[in-house]
């Protein structure tokens, strides 16, 4: 059982992988946050800094290597979760890429690369995740939620208008587009699953529920 936590920045993904590593007793391979030396950079650049110091394509580049080696980790055991997975990565890089922060170039040579480590992923014991816990909410809720975690870096007013494109189409790429395994859609607007226990709970019903039908 591979199970990936994928949503919009924000929304719970980590509590969500604990809450589910801790119920299934497993490994939960947690997103390169507080070690990614380009995550700050990504967020309090200039424009002009951005130009000329591609930090869009230098953190998707650095995402996409740490998420492979978690993937290929999970794979070769029976049980993981992961706290976002290297597929939600291309909706990341597509959407910088339409917002100009990616060059056409330099999203051409990520595309091939990432196709390049999923026909790896063939070789693995485990081919593909067996569900994507996907966590979906307001718009309201993603930035009410990014400004209580209180990362300074991500908390600038000019970074709304980013956030909202990544927003606007994310529900639309999960149904449309992911296509590596089935999907569980969890409303954040309406579970509390770190301070109510009836929702942890119903959303752990939920998992299990669909891993059993499988």
């Amino acid at each position: 059982m591979v199970i990936v936590i994928g949503g919009m920045i924000g929304l719970g993904k980590t509590s969500m992988a604990k809450l589910l590593g801790d119920h299934f007793k497993t490994e939960v391979f947690y997103e390169s946050v507080d070690d990614n030396p380009i995550l700050p950079l990504f967020y309090t650049s200039s424009e002009e800094e951005i130009e000329k110091y591609r930090y869009p394509f230098l953190l998707q580049l650095h995402f996409l290597d740490t998420r492979f080696r978690s993937i290929k980790n999970a794979l070769y055991d029976a049980n993981n979760v992961l706290d976002r997975s290297i597929y939600e990565d291309w909706y990341f890089a597509k959407v910088n890429n339409d917002l100009g922060r990616i060059s056409d170039l330099e999203f051409q040579m990520y595309d091939r690369l990432l196709s390049n480590m999923l026909e790896e992923l063939e070789g693995m014991p485990k081919k593909a995740p067996d569900l994507m816990v996907y966590l979906k909410g307001s718009f309201e809720t993603v930035v009410n939620r990014i400004a209580k975690r209180g990362r300074s870096y991500e908390l600038d007013e000019g970074l709304k208008a980013y956030y909202y494109k990544l927003w606007e189409g994310y529900d639309e790429w999960v149904m449309n587009h992911y296509k590596a395994s089935d999907v569980i859609i969890v409303d954040m607007d309406k579970y509390d699953i770190v301070h109510c226990e009836a929702d942890a709970r119903a959303i752990i019903a939920q998992v299990e529920e669909k891993l059993s039908n499988r």
